[in-house]
């Protein structure tokens, strides 16, 4: 995969954050196959629910947020690990067929399907007999 296909913003998105809570950069793990990319991103303690995928021309940012982890009727002893919301953005090139984009959350790892544009797919060219 080509860095023009696909590039990590270094700045997230512009927006004001009101929750008062840390914000991590999930990591991401990229692969690539002939007709698509995926990212595999991730977010624990999110769910469909508070996870968020948005395409605003060509950045594509990846949001989800946690309850904290806090237990009704509990106070917290120790804890091992912090919680808190999720942000990261990638830079999409026009390789990304951004209409098939497909999307999907399963225990906390977000799965993003990037299908590539049919212009630039690998074909194979038959060769004929002169």
């Amino acid at each position: 995969m080509s860095e023009k296909e696909l590039q990590k913003t270094e700045n997230a998105a512009a927006a004001e954050k009101i929750r008062n809570v840390k914000t991590f950069v999930p990591r991401v793990d990229i692969y690539e196959t002939k007709e698509s990319i995926f990212l595999i991103a991730d977010m624990p303690g999110v769910d469909e629910k508070t996870v968020e995928v948005e395409l605003e021309k060509n950045i594509l940012t990846i949001t989800g947020w946690t309850d904290e982890g806090k237990l009704k009727d509990h106070s917290l002893l120790f804890s091992e690990y912090e919680t808190g919301d999720y942000e990261r953005s990638f830079t999409l090139s026009d390789e990304i067929d951004r209409e098939k984009i497909n999307a999907t959350v399963k225990q906390g790892v977000l799965l993003l399907e990037l299908p590539k544009a049919e212009k630039i797919k690998p074909k194979k060219i038959a060769i004929k007999a002169a």
